[in-house]
């Protein structure tokens, strides 16, 4: 009783202790609003129309910035679906068997009716011993959150949350949004600040707020300019922070490029197909987070079919069965319609081109 009680407190402890970071950067963001509307558009600019301006422009960015950041916060990571986890006879059917190969053989055999193509480095199907389920593509375990990600990319301190399939977009404009709020502040805040130099600001407490305004603004700037642009430079090639640090691994072997669909269906796939939505902090990314559609040649032939379901036969094979009864999103088929699967291109080329070159074998395998 004594062991549990303690690691309930340890836990509440560290659930404390993580929210130090968010507590850090809600400080830091009011009193920039106090230094800025109040010490330096209310007290220190004397021009009206200026100081309009720069208020109406400053409360918008302000508040698709904590928008943003609110979301990013307060979006709850998404799961994998029930078809992930082992059924209580699959898990009894594991458990007596040894580790190894046996184990591989189970596993392999229940993710025949799921679609995931990627593996461990060493070929075996990925599962995960802690949430006891056969993990999908681009899924991960967070250790902090202690569950299994869709689509993990990271787990963030200054957000206290992983971010994955559900906040990646989220995250992506609460990167835009701040870099665009340190940056307007540090523009319009410049001229004041070299009139901080040379002294011609009236001696009262609004030029040491104005000093550190631009001083934070500024450093925040070059920090938030450098993470944007890497994670700009992943959506393009459709990658996660994990996926780019250790490349997917396939059952043809590992391909950093397996998920890339070029760098519009790319951008797609993270802020969706309507224009109108990518602006806002409102959910709008394509797919399900279980199964994502892949530029690879060598499919996995003891996989379902590809997401894009152009194939008739596996189509009604799929009807079936229980998941995924509808693997994608509309969106997000389409991601997929505009061309063609490679395997069969390439296929169909490649038959054309041997009967064209060598009839005499082309009769002789139909005979």
């Amino acid at each position: 009783m004594a062991p549990s009680g303690s690691r309930s407190i340890k836990r509440g402890c560290q659930r404390v202790l993580y929210w130090i970071p968010v507590l850090f950067i809600a400080l830091i963001v009011a009193w920039s609003y106090y230094a800025y509307v109040l010490q330096l558009c209310i007290e220190s600019i004397e021009d009206t129309g200026e100081k309009v301006v720069y208020l109406l422009a400053y409360h918008v960015i302000f508040i698709m910035f904590v928008w943003a950041y609110w979301q990013t916060i307060f979006t709850r990571p998404m799961n994998p679906l029930k078809e992930f986890h082992l059924s209580h006879s699959d898990k009894e059917l594991l458990e007596r068997e040894d580790r190894g190969e046996s184990q591989q053989e189970i596993l392999r055999r229940i993710a025949k009716d799921l679609p995931i193509y990627t593996r461990t480095n060493s070929g075996a199907i990925r599962f995960c011993d802690r949430c006891q389920l056969l993990k999908p593509d681009r899924c991960h375990h967070c250790s902090v959150c202690d569950k299994c990600i869709l689509k993990m990319d990271h787990h963030c301190p200054w957000v206290n949350n992983c971010v994955g399939f559900s906040n990646y977009k989220f995250f992506m404009l609460f990167l835009a949004y701040s870099l665009l709020y340190c940056l307007f502040i540090t523009a319009t805040d410049l001229q004041y600040f070299i009139k901080f130099w040379l002294n011609g600001l009236p001696d009262t407490q609004a030029k040491f707020h104005i000093l550190f305004l631009f001083f934070s603004a500024s450093m925040f700037s070059v920090s938030l300019a450098s993470l944007f642009i890497y994670h700009c430079w992943l959506v393009c090639k459709n990658r996660s922070t994990l996926e780019a640090v250790r490349a997917p691994v396939f059952r043809h072997g590992t391909d950093k490029n397996g998920f890339s669909l070029g760098f519009s269906k790319n951008f797609r796939q993270v802020f969706g197909d309507e224009v109108k939505y990518w602006p806002v902090p409102v959910f709008s990314s394509s797919g399900d987070g279980c199964s994502f559609p892949t530029c690879l040649v060598n499919l996995d032939p003891e996989q379902p079919s590809s997401p894009s379901g152009s194939n008739p036969t596996n189509k009604t094979a799929a009807e079936g069965r229980q998941f995924p009864s509808k693997p994608l999103r509309e969106s997000q088929s389409r991601l997929l319609s505009s061309t063609p699967s490679w395997s069969e291109s390439d296929g169909a080329a490649d038959k054309d081109k041997k009967g064209a070159s060598n009839p005499g074998m082309t009769i002789e395998n139909e005979a």
